[in-house]
């Protein structure tokens, strides 16, 4: 199960490291949404969490879970959607006024909309 988790935290890692590096707007808006679920499976796997405990302490629990994982990625979830949110208004601010999606704001020249060289 570790190796599940690992995995899937390292494929969720490269596509957002891979789409924050286009050159296209909505691709960088994905590969940030990514890398903030990569972060949240991180998180949870880090907290070494247990399958039917409290997540208080009890004096008359055997056992907890630690709460912290679970504050953390709550809290980490909400700042993903206010950034997520933020960078898409600023993406379609930044075409609606300059007409282009590349993130350095430059139009495509003829060549590049017929995907020639």
């Amino acid at each position: 199960m570790e190796l599940l988790i690992a995995s899937a935290i390292a494929v969720l890692t490269a596509a957002g490291v891979y789409l924050v590096l286009r050159g296209r707007t909505f691709p960088v808006v994905l590969g940030l949404a990514f890398l903030s679920y990569a972060i949240n499976l991180f998180l949870f796997a880090m907290g070494r969490l247990v399958i039917n405990r409290p997540p208080i302490y009890d004096k008359a629990a055997e056992a907890y879970t630690d709460p912290l994982p679970q504050a953390l990625v709550l809290t980490a979830i909400v700042i993903a959607f206010g950034m997520t949110a933020f960078v898409v208004v600023l993406a379609l601010r930044t075409y609606l006024e300059t007409g282009a999606d590349q993130v350095d704001g430059h139009v495509d020249g003829p060549e590049d909309a017929e995907g020639g060289s």
